[in-house]
């Protein structure tokens, strides 16, 4: 590796590094969507600050972007793309239907909700489709992203550190989730993207089972919100690994060919030493408890 390059916030050496360089991450954003539309102040901002009906897709991939330049790019890079989001969100507002207060999309309390949905996503999915993480790792995950957090503008101190702190951040918060109309118009999306007519057969095949395997890997709570009955966890459990099974079988230089080539780029700064290879977590997690 590298002397002279710049590993970023998280380095190869942390649990970020090899979580994120897993195919399963696609599954996770959209499952991250599903959790984040049912906190109605936060879905009301995007949908009166966005176009998010038409440009859904370069929504996504901006996200993707983002979260990839955050773990894999340089600590300048990281800093540039959250100090981007910052000036973003100051300078956007949001009504609120129901009191008619008017809040910036830069409340604190938002930019939490968005940042545990998308860390609980993350870890749920790809553990849940065979990424093997010891239960300190994925406490050292969740710690590590108080590092994403701050960069969006919130102070670590109140961003959850464990698994526990989250589990108890989601009880927290549950009273305040619910489907509204906003929520509704992300659902619909997301079951039924717009499509040109040529893709149709291919959303169907392709797409339908990607975004009903995301909903399915939805805590339970969730469901009830959405109103279709939750499906056995064991049962999504089964299709999330043949999914990860599938997808990880794709040639990892391969997948990282895709624009915005995050992985490859860091590859190439810090040398072939920095190659995300979750594989070996588990020879981490043995090593750090010793004989």
């Amino acid at each position: 590796m590298a002397d002279d390059g710049d590993p970023g916030h998280f380095g190869p050496r942390s649990v970020t590094w090899q979580v994120h360089s897993d195919p399963m991450m696609w599954i996770a954003g959209i499952r991250a969507l599903y959790l984040q539309a049912l906190h109605p102040r936060a879905v009301r901002g995007v949908m009166q600050n966005s176009d998010f009906r038409e440009d859904a897709w370069g929504r996504l991939l901006r996200t993707a972007d983002f979260v990839g330049t955050l773990t894999y790019g340089t600590k300048d890079e990281a800093d540039r793309a959250g100090a981007r989001v910052r000036r973003i969100h100051a300078l956007l507002k949001a009504d609120d239907p129901v009191t008619g207060e008017q809040y910036g999309t830069d409340d604190p309390a938002l930019l939490l909700w968005v940042h545990c949905a998308e860390v609980d996503s993350y870890l749920a999915v790809t553990r849940r489709s065979g990424m093997w993480l010891s239960d300190a790792q994925a406490d050292r995950y969740v710690q590590e992203h108080r590092v994403a957090a701050r960069l969006v503008g919130l102070d670590e101190a109140g961003v959850p550190g464990s698994v526990a702190e989250l589990a108890a951040y989601f009880d927290s918060v549950r009273p305040e989730l619910a489907v509204t109309d906003d929520a509704r118009v992300v659902d619909d999306f997301l079951r039924r993207p717009p499509t040109p007519a040529p893709l149709v057969p291919a959303r169907a095949l392709v797409w339908r089972r990607v975004a009903t395997l995301a909903y399915a890997s939805l805590p339970a709570y969730a469901h009830e919100l959405y109103g279709r009955p939750a499906p056995a966890a064991q049962a999504v459990d089964r299709r999330l690994v043949r999914m990860g099974t599938t997808l990880r079988r794709v040639p990892a230089t391969v997948r990282w060919q895709l624009p915005p080539r995050h992985i490859l780029k860091a590859v190439a700064r810090l040398g072939p030493g920095a190659r995300p290879a979750p594989s070996e977590l588990r020879a981490r997690a043995a090593a750090a408890e010793g004989p």
